[in-house]
Order: structure tokens, then C-alpha cells, then sequence
């Protein structure tokens, strides 16, 4: 969550690419948001926000608040309930009428490419890849572990374990060196794997942490070297497919995956250059709380230029949604992030 008193109005004209500038205050809760049969609980965000944003006002000095961001993981196919509560809600809480309730990949976007047309790849855990002409949204993946994420950091943990495992039948596919590095790491034989990883509920994120491993292995095994491989072409595919065709595309990599440095992009920039010939890397500007936060300056001015989504991106207050939401002495945005 971030409160900023400076000048909403540095964010951009069309195409710019600049994010807001100036003191940020922030905080956090380490209490995941729930979901239920209806999705994200949106009493249970709230709980949360509420407190959070009242300090950050405090600390500030007060004042109104001109426009809220929250960009949340879910939001596209979890978030009926948080566009149902929400704008209700925050205007009963701070009086606050113009709101942008965000994907976490919309976010991400924001924060690498700002406001131009493009193809962001936001990778972690998960693997998704959203792109824009400024008409429309295109995404690629993002379906979680068990039907996509693929080259996401659950899908190559997991690719590192299968090959462990294939090690340790004496199957074909196998490596010795995953093997070893999967018993060192989750402390005993890999027949007990599926014991201690099935029950739990936050089974992407432990294939996720094997990921480090398999990078670590790359350079001197093949297999490892080759589930790399699969996962920068996997990655370069989905980008893709969301790059907007007849422009001058640019593509940029957000997300902690590309912290595996160069086993994974060295083959991610062939598969770019090869899948891509007529895009343009470009190192992403800033991260999804700093795309949230242009959001909400963008929306406090009038000047939100990304497509308005029912589900991607979801606006209330703006002119695009036909109510009028501007506060008088507004010192600015709070934006909101939760992925």
C-alpha cells in the first residue's frame, strides 16, 4: 500500500512512460487475503486495508484521497465480490469515488511499461503475459500450476522434480544432479516427496523453490539445462501471443523468476529474438506496486489510456464510467497491491 502527497498530474500525457516520482510511504500485512465459493473476500481485504490506509492518511498529515488503485492476483476470475464492495465501501471509508480495481498482471504492466503499447511477461510462481495496442487486452497464461503457468517458476520446479525422480527409478529423462539437489534441499529420500507435497496448500510455491536449484544445475547437467530451455521457450511463446501486431512493439520481463539470471536468460533471449523478430526487449521501469500507483494517478487526472476491462481493469468514477468522481484538495493517490 502506498500513499503519495505528490503531484498526480507527473503522470503522463499519451504514451508516456514515466511513473510517479516523490516520498512514498508503505505497509504491509503478511496475513494472505482469503478466498471463498465467491471468490476474494473482499470483508477480509478490507479488514486490512482499512487500518493500513488510516495510518499511512495519519503519517501524511490527512487530506482526501483523489483516486485508490488495488491490483490484486485473481482479480479477473476471483474478483466479483471486490468490484461489488469495493467502490461502496472505500467511499463510505474515505469518501474516495474514483477507483481502479486491477488484475495483478494489469499492475505489473503499468509498472513496466507504463502507459504504451506493449507485451509485459509478469513471472514468478506463475507465468502470465499480457500485451496491449491501447484498444484491447491480449493474455497469454496465467491459468495456474496445474493447466498452464508454463515456464513460471512452479512449472520449472516441478520439471526439475520429475527428473529427479526419473533418476531415481532409472528412468529416461532423469539427473543425477537434481536428484541429489532435491534430497539435500527437502531433507530426505525423494520417495517421501509426495507424502509431504500433496497435502499442502501451497504446493506451487514448494515446486517454486526448487526452481533456484535447476538454474543451479544448468551449467554442467543437460537435463537441467534443457528444462530451462523449455521454459524460455514457453515464456517467448506467450509473449508472443500477446504482442500487438503493426506497431512498434516493445516486451519487457517483470517478476522474480528472471532472478535466476543467466541460465534462464540466455536462452530467453534467443527464443525472444527468434519468436519476436519485429519486438523490442526493454528492461521494465518499475514493479506492480509502482504500476498500481500509476493507475490511480493516471485515473485521478483523467488520463487512464489502458484499455477499461470488466475484469482486467476495472474503473468507477472515470468519465469512461460516466459518474463524476473528483474530490475538491485532493494531495493524491493510495494505491493498494496484493499479489
Amino acid at each position: 500500500m502506498t500513499e503519495t502527497p505528490e503531484d498526480p498530474d507527473r503522470q503522463a500525457g499519451p504514451g508516456a512512460r514515466a511513473l510517479p516520482t516523490g516520498p512514498r510511504s508503505t505497509t504491509a500485512s503478511r496475513e494472505p487475503i482469503r478466498t471463498g465459493p465467491e471468490g476474494i473476500d473482499a470483508a477480509h481485504l478490507l479488514e486490512q486495508l482499512v487500518p493500513m490506509a488510516r495510518k499511512l492518511l495519519d503519517q501524511a498529515g490527512g487530506g482526501a484521497l483523489r483516486a485508490v488503485a488495488i491490483g490484486a492476483a485473481g482479480m479477473a476470475t476471483l474478483g466479483d465480490g471486490l468490484r461489488a464492495t469495493l467502490p461502496g465501501a472505500l467511499e463510505a471509508e474515505f469518501g474516495v469515488r474514483r477507483l481502479v480495481l486491477a488484475a495483478d498482471a494489469v499492475t505489473a504492466y503499468a509498472g513496466a511499461l507504463g502507459q504504451r503499447p506493449g507485451a509485459v511477461v509478469a513471472a514468478g510462481t506463475g507465468m502470465i503475459a499480457l500485451g496491449t495496442d491501447l484498444g484491447a487486452w491480449r493474455r497469454a497464461d496465467g491459468w495456474g500450476h496445474l493447466l498452464g503457468d508454463c515456464g513460471g517458476g512452479a512449472w520449472i520446479g516441478r520439471a526439475g522434480l520429475d527428473a529427479a525422480m526419473r533418476a531415481h527409478d532409472g528412468r529416461r529423462g532423469g539427473s543425477a544432479a537434481l536428484l541429489a539437489r532435491a534430497e539435500e534441499v527437502f531433507g530426505g529420500p525423494v520417495t517421501e516427496l509426495p507424502g509431504r507435497l500433496y497435502p499442502r496448500t501451497d504446493r506451487p510455491a514448494v515446486l517454486a523453490s526448487f526452481a533456484p536449484e535447476v538454474a543451479r544445475c544448468a551449467p554442467a547437467d543437460p537435463v537441467a539445462d534443457g528444462i530451462l530451455r523449455d521454459a524460455a521457450g514457453h515464456i517467448a511463446a506467450a509473449a508472443a501471443a500477446v504482442c500487438p501486431v503493426g506497431t512498434d512493439c516493445e516486451v519487457a520481463l517483470t517478476g522474480g523468476l528472471f532472478k535466476l539470471g543467466d541460465p534462464l536468460l540466455t536462452p530467453l533471449k534467443e527464443e525472444l529474438a527468434g519468436q519476436l523478430p519485429y519486438a523490442r526487449p526493454v528492461s521494465a521501469a518499475g514493479d506492480p506496486l509502482s504500476g498500481s500507483l500509476a493507475l490511480a494517478s493516471a485515473l485521478a487526472v483523467d488520463r487512464l489510456l489502458l484499455p477499461h476491462d470488466g475484469r482486467l481493469l476495472h474503473c468507477v468514477g472515470s468519465p469512461a464510467d460516466g459518474r463524476d468522481g473528483s474530490p475538491a484538495d485532493t494531495p493524491g493517490p493510495l494505491t493498494d497491491h496484493h499479489s
